[in-house]
């Protein structure tokens, strides 16, 4: 039991040691590019297929100028995996896009 004890109390003096020391510049240029790099890829490049020009949707690479007027034609739609659902497009070019892609609702 006192050898358990002393772990922890070793243990939690490391911690409380590292969390005081202040982070170093190179650390906090990493973490806000982490962070820049996660917003921009959840929301800002996220194309909604609801409202995307055919060039918009031309430079997704795998859609070209009949996938694009496909979509346009065939909107709206609820939700992005209808593009396959209303045979839009084929699965394996939807697989490729869909990280891409949005649908979303007004």
């Amino acid at each position: 039991m006192k050898r358990i004890l002393i772990a922890l109390a070793v243990s939690l003096a490391f911690l409380i040691t590292c969390a005081a020391q202040p982070p170093k510049k190179g650390d906090l240029k990493k973490g806000a590019a982490v962070a820049q790099k996660a917003a921009t890829t959840k929301g800002a490049e996220l194309l909604d297929i609801n409202t995307a020009t055919a060039d918009q949707l031309k430079a997704i690479p795998g859609i070209g100028e009949a996938y694009s007027a496909k979509i346009i034609k065939g909107r709206p739609y609820k939700a992005k995996n209808e593009l396959v659902q209303k045979q839009i497009l084929p699965q394996h070019v939807y697989d490729k896009i869909k990280d891409k892609i949005i649908a979303k609702q007004k």
